[in-house]
């Protein structure tokens, strides 16, 4: 009798311990991104009260189990070394569930992978992964800091825009300065020149046509030539003289100092109080002087500065990009700064300046490729001031080759950074020199380091998908710098006003302009590699030659000859642009698969630019070598 009663209370026992738990308790995990099933994850299932914890790992389908587990109130967590730790549900086990308890099949739980192959690197002091969580926040620093210095200069450039606009009424009612013969000072024109012989003959005559009086007019042919231009140089210049013209061809036998040891060597046989430089590839007015000289009726003014004009816009769609480009700077970047009363700078060419400034500021130095730039400041911080004249154009020509694009392109980026470097100092601690004037000052002469972020942000946004797969912690971080693409709208802004093809404020204007301005920020952005190299080359003191932009004298298609000074020829940075172009191409396109759109659009147009740029090359190299 008592074995049976024992044997009785057992089954109670028994019988009452079954009729509180749950038998089966079961659900299912997916990768958050991929949306499969990830096997062999922790699942843990702990009881809020008692704590005590059951653990089990997902089958090869993705599935889970539990059995036998008390009710109660529990946690369900996933997560190990390879997923990152979520808590995935709170429920309550009740006598309801005494049977099963099973999550919904058809919403599967979802996680997401810790850490990818590129930072997983291992513990650190019990912290999992330090290493590489340490590598992902140095990473995000540097992202956020060129982030940072883009909007910056894009905040820059729209008070530029709101200065421009804001003065643009008032600029029509300014009176102008009426020109005077009898009074008008002596003028000389420099054109320097080295190895211009397709248009050599075009400028000259240009600007024998000037009117102006010719007992107050002397033309200057700086000839650094060592092929036959110097010969049809020569020919022009007796034609011209034959005609009464004060000229003279001013021949030197080394280049020494390039551009600027030119216009300095010929300082000492300069006969005006004033000096007109024009490059070999302008076609000005002939009442250039006329409209210019008499703003010098102002004693302070050193410099006039005129806008320039594009005679080969239309010649492709690189030149339309380029003439959208220079819109810009010399629309809002000059007249904006113009307006607000900052410093500006005279563009190597295309404008007089007073003989008195040159000798004020140090003369005409060679130390960096911009000696335009470089003068301009020196002469500034001296206390002259400058007047811009967006309503005078000077047209020229522009590079109608990818390869003389960017030599252009590679002379005024690595002469900005040689500038920078050479200024700065004397542009903080120079006095009677405003703040914002300071701030504008640096910001100018540090623009050239624009495509230095530009290439940085873009090599590190392929590490940053990373860590935005790896790191949940620090996905706040990425998405907080999504609010920098307001840095485009105020560029839009900036480039908007400048935009000349506009009839009118119509909605069909704004879409061309659209389409222009993004085709303009693609080839930019494809010209970042070989700008940040020049960039680079600048504050690392690297000297080279200045490798001026070859000339064509081309207007319209299929005036354009083989050009003996535009070399081409396949480079380590050309070759870079592919390996670019095929990189985000990949990631733009293994992203759109995997769900992920959010630089998507920025990549696309990275691969797109480089893609041009690079092509363009391949295609200008194989026409030069039939």
């Amino acid at each position: 009798m008592p074995k049976i009663s024992l044997l009785l209370f057992a089954v109670f026992i028994t019988s009452l311990l079954n009729a509180q738990i749950t038998r089966l308790v079961k659900g299912r995990v997916i990768d958050q991104k991929t949306e499969r099933a990830v096997e062999e994850v922790e699942i843990k299932l702990q009881n809020t009260k008692t704590k005590k914890s059951y653990i089990v790992e997902t089958s090869e389908d993705g599935y889970f189990e539990f059995k036998n587990i008390p009710f109660g109130n529990y946690n369900l967590l996933a997560g190990d070394k390879n997923y990152e730790k979520k808590t995935l549900n709170n429920f309550t086990l009740t006598e309801e569930h005494k049977d099963n308890y099973t999550f919904d099949v058809k919403r599967p739980f979802s996680i997401s992978l810790k850490v990818t192959w590129m930072f997983n690197w291992g513990d650190f002091k019990g912290k999992e992964h330090y290493w590489s969580h340490l590598v992902a926040k140095i990473i995000l620093i540097i992202y956020g800091i060129c982030l940072f210095l883009i909007f910056f200069y894009s905040i820059l450039q729209l008070s530029l825009s709101i200065a421009y606009a804001r003065n643009k009424k008032k600029k029509e009612r300014e009176i102008k300065p009426v020109f005077n013969p009898e009074t008008t000072p002596k003028v000389t024109i420099q054109l320097p020149m080295y190895n211009e012989m397709y248009v050599a003959e075009r400028i000259i005559e240009q600007i024998s046509q000037f009117e102006y009086p010719r007992d107050k007019f002397q033309i200057q042919v700086l000839d650094d030539s060592t092929d036959e231009t110097k010969d049809i140089i020569a020919k022009k210049v007796a034609e011209v003289a034959e005609r009464g013209l004060n000229i003279q061809h001013v021949h030197r036998i080394d280049r020494t100092g390039y551009k600027a040891g030119a216009l300095d060597a010929a300082m000492d046989q300069v006969e005006g109080e004033f000096i007109g430089i024009f490059d070999s590839d302008f076609m000005p007015e002939k009442d250039f002087l006329q409209r210019t000289m008499p703003f010098f009726a102002d004693p302070k003014i050193g410099v006039v500065q005129t806008r320039w004009g594009h005679i080969n816009k239309n010649y492709s769609i690189l030149t339309e990009l380029q003439a959208f480009g220079l819109n810009g700077h010399f629309a809002i970047e000059q007249g904006g700064r113009t307006a607000s009363g900052h410093f500006i700078n005279f563009n190597g060419t295309a404008g007089i300046w007073r003989k008195q400034c040159i000798a004020d500021a140090g003369g005409w130095e060679h130390d960096t490729l911009t000696e335009d730039l470089d003068l301009s400041y020196r002469a500034q911080i001296f206390g002259w001031k400058f007047k811009y004249c967006e309503d005078i154009i000077a047209p020229a020509e522009l590079p109608v080759t990818m390869s003389a694009l960017k030599n252009q392109q590679h002379r005024w980026m690595k002469g900005g950074a040689e500038c920078f470097i050479k200024m700065w100092k004397r542009l903080l601690t120079a006095k009677n020199v405003k703040f914002m004037d300071r701030v504008h000052g640096l910001s100018h002469l540090f623009n050239s380091s624009l495509f230095l972020f530009i290439l940085t942000l873009s090599l590190l946004s392929l590490p940053i998908l990373h860590i935005k797969d790896s790191f949940s912690d620090l996905n706040f971080f990425i998405q907080f710098g999504s609010i920098f693409i307001s840095s485009t709208i105020f560029l839009m802004y900036f480039y908007w006003l400048s935009f000349r093809d506009k009839s009118g404020k119509t909605f069909k204007d704004l879409i061309k302009f659209i389409g222009r301005f993004f085709q303009f920020l693609i080839i930019s952005m494809g010209l970042s590699l070989s700008n940040t190299v020049a960039v680079i080359e600048g504050y690392l003191g690297i000297k080279s030659s200045f490798v001026r932009t070859p000339k064509f004298n081309v207007l319209k298609k299929g005036d354009l000859k083989n050009n003996k000074y535009d070399k081409k020829s396949l480079s380590i940075i050309n070759i870079g642009e592919g390996v670019l172009m095929c990189v985000f191409a990949f990631t733009a396109i293994n992203r759109a698969l995997f769900g992920d759109l959010g630089m998507v659009p920025f990549h696309l147009m990275l691969a797109v630019g480089y893609g041009a740029v690079f092509f363009y090359t391949i295609a200008e190299i194989r026409e030069s070598n039939k």
